[in-house]
């Protein structure tokens, strides 16, 4: 098949799941660009990512398209540059195909946020696909593209993973340069890549991993080459937290990971049982810092400079207001206001500040462990996809669900959900591996072994 037909049956089954709702925006140039590689793989001066066609979520900018961060406050906003990780993937030929639905400013857990609508997951239409990078999972599930890029601030590309069957990777931070990333929470923010399997995984990684000078957070360390060691068959030891296994984990999801320590136990891995002991701090600690900066970050959506103006103002702070208002979501809104309590007057110290004292020991938490361990093996969902609405009206049980995912990023080190399985009603299962910072490689090489008996 020639790459130009590979990307119009790309594009046909995007219109035909239109009612997934997983794109924002779809790009038709994206077969005259398949045409001009094709030429580039015929005169063998194409890039390492030639016909891999990419979809990109809706908070990552692309040159002269939207950026609306599925946000009616962005709304008719164009981006004036491409962010790092786009350039890397255009440089290498990769083809871009849309912009992927997401919770409003990446903020939400299930993809029921959006401005553009709710998203909805391929394996059952009655339930959410996980956030907030639904959109990209549910692109890369349905088969809209070969893989996505989605954006991880607390579990923003793992959690969907597991919900649709995909695997998601949450790279080390500063490992992928954040330039060109709308702004959420900016001490945890990455961007990473969902794909059907992990080689394409590790490719994708390995374009978009680098040094940044537009990323003053961005690490100067040399990228491996993530797909020349994937078959290496290392014995490694691999911490189980206890903390991760208690109440609340449904019972079909442990008796599938029970299933894959087993096999891993077989394959000469050492099982050690470990503990995380501040992990039942992780959601407030990542609450309380998280929507502090949002609400720091958040601040220039005021009407003046971009996007979305109130009409209905008398003068400039009602116009201030007014925007904010009808310009961001219930969700976005809780946030700011959250975050904006926990740095008032006050509150700071009692908030802000003694979570940070807490993220501290959080991380203490995982450099103790991986003293004694190579990975940590957990969930990565206490639960399968739930149904849409069901949570919506209660935001802590919906913040809840990120139980297993906030400590990576509230640490800085890589996580990667793997599909696993499914429960009895045939949703996907799916699990966490974490490493250490930077040693991405580690999470890649063990993936491989467990996908390729999970195929057997």
């Amino acid at each position: 098949m020639s790459l130009e037909q590979n990307v119009k049956d790309f594009l046909r089954n995007i219109d035909n799941n239109k009612n997934l709702n997983a794109f924002n925006f779809i790009f038709e140039e994206s077969i005259e660009q398949a045409k001009l590689i094709e030429e580039k793989i015929k005169a063998g001066t194409a890039g390492k990512a030639a016909g891999l066609v990419v979809a990109i979520k809706d908070n990552i900018a692309i040159k002269d398209k939207p950026l609306t961060c599925s946000s009616k406050i962005l709304n008719n906003f164009n981006s004036i540059y491409n962010a790092d990780v786009v350039e890397r993937l255009i440089n290498e030929d990769a083809i871009i195909i849309g912009k992927t639905n997401c919770d409003e400013f990446a903020m939400g857990s299930s993809n029921e946020n959006s401005a553009f609508g709710i998203v909805k997951n391929p394996y059952d239409e009655t339930r959410v696909p996980g956030g907030s990078s639904g959109g990209s999972a549910v692109a890369v599930a349905a088969n809209l593209c070969d893989a996505a890029l989605g954006s991880d601030t607390g579990g923003s590309i793992r959690q969907p993973a597991s919900f649709c069957g995909v695997f998601g990777l949450k790279p080390t931070y500063g490992r992928v340069s954040r330039y060109g990333l709308t702004a959420f929470a900016s001490s945890f923010d990455s961007i990473g890549p969902l794909t059907k399997n992990i080689e394409d995984l590790a490719l994708v990684l390995s374009i978009i991993s680098g040094w940044d000078e537009k990323d003053s957070t961005s690490q100067n360390i040399p990228v491996q080459d993530y797909i020349e060691n994937i078959n290496h068959k290392s014995k490694l030891r691999i911490g189980i937290p206890k903390e991760y296994f208690g109440e609340g984990l449904n019972d079909e999801i442990r008796t599938v990971i029970n299933e894959q320590i087993n096999f891993l136990i077989g394959k000469d891995f050492e099982i050690v049982d470990i503990s995380l002991p501040h992990t039942e701090y992780s959601i407030a600690t990542y609450y309380i810092l998280t929507t502090a900066e949002s609400s720091s970050n958040l601040a220039r959506y005021d009407g003046v400079r971009y996007g979305y103006r109130s009409k209905n103002s008398k003068n400039l702070s009602n116009m201030y207001m007014n925007t904010r208002s009808e310009g961001f979501g219930a969700e976005v809104k809780r946030r700011i206001m959250l975050g904006t309590y926990v740095l008032s007057a006050g509150y700071y110290d009692a908030y802000y500040r003694k979570a940070q004292k807490v993220r501290r020991l959080l991380k203490q938490d995982f450099d103790n462990a991986f003293e004694k361990v190579d990975l940590i093996l957990t969930p990565t969902t206490p639960t399968t996809a739930f149904k849409i609405g069901e949570k919506t009206s209660e935001p802590l049980e919906m913040y809840l669900n990120d139980i297993y995912t906030t400590s990576a990023n509230l640490t800085g080190i890589p996580a990667l959900s793997i599909p696993i399985g499914f429960d009895k009603n045939g949703l996907p299962i799916g699990m966490q591996l974490m490493s250490a910072q930077l040693n991405e490689q580690v999470l890649l090489e063990t993936a491989y072994q467990i996908n390729k008996q999970n195929k057997n």
